[in-house]
């Protein structure tokens, strides 16, 4: 399945670098190459769009704004020269961050990265899980609802849970099993990396043997759960 692509970048010869990369990596498919966001956000406008080659340093809306004003936005490798904002594009989901300058190698790595990810969610859809909607739990005498898409990861403690927001610094607590929690989640959408933890599947930007990564959110894998996250991957990990 190839993955059609946008370029972002201010530099007229760094997009022709990054056209050229794009042009050797078999599953990729150039759409446009864009000189700044405001070109790039009428390309996502237009057509379906699975990933992005952002800059940020660009003129009137830099890429990490860019970035910050898109609903849903598709997978995006940061492509700069400055390495202080790397922290802030990790927590804003990003694939890879590459810093210039940079050789085909390098490229490559974050491509793969991005195309394990795009065959993840693929796969994930691929499942039709079982539709359930949103629900509430009990918090301090009080009802709060959880939007199941919201939801980055749950951590089990004894009887009590924490479920981590996209959309809340603050965790929510709520007294519930791990197990019970599990229960009500889409079938497909989460997977267990250890006894404690649930992670979306959606939301997960690296894997490592022992670790999975939202941005820069570094969750356990045990060796108990290993296999379920070699399921996921399959044959590209």
């Amino acid at each position: 399945m190839r993955m059609r692509c946008v370029v972002v970048d201010d530099e007229p010869l760094v997009r022709e670098l990054i056209e050229d990369h794009i042009s050797q990596v078999p599953f990729l498919e150039l759409v446009r190459s864009c000189k700044n966001a405001l070109e790039a956000m009428e390309t996502l406008q237009k057509a379906p769009v699975d990933l992005v080659f952002l800059d940020i340093q660009m003129p009137r809306l830099n890429g990490l704004q860019f970035l910050q004003s898109l609903g849903n936005p598709p997978l995006v490798i940061m492509v700069t020269a400055y390495e202080q904002y790397a922290v802030e594009g990790f927590n804003l989901q990003v694939v890879d961050y590459i810093l210039k300058p940079f050789g085909f190698e390098r490229f490559l790595k974050a491509c793969n990265r991005a195309a394990d990810l795009f065959r993840m969610k693929h796969a994930v859809a691929g499942l039709q899980p079982e539709k359930r909607g949103d629900f509430f739990v009990n918090v301090e005498y009080s009802l709060v609802k959880i939007v199941v898409a919201d939801i980055n990861y749950i951590e089990g403690l004894k009887d009590y849970i924490k479920i981590y927001l996209s959309s809340s610094v603050k965790p929510v607590l709520t007294r519930m099993s791990l197990k019970a929690m599990e229960a009500k989640l889409p079938a497909g959408t989460f997977v267990r990396t250890h006894k404690s933890f649930l992670v979306a599947i959606s939301r997960i930007t690296t894997i490592k043997r022992d670790f999975v990564y939202i941005g820069t959110t570094e969750i356990p894998v045990s060796a108990t759960f290993r296999e379920n996250i070699d399921k996921i991957v399959g044959p590209h990990r």
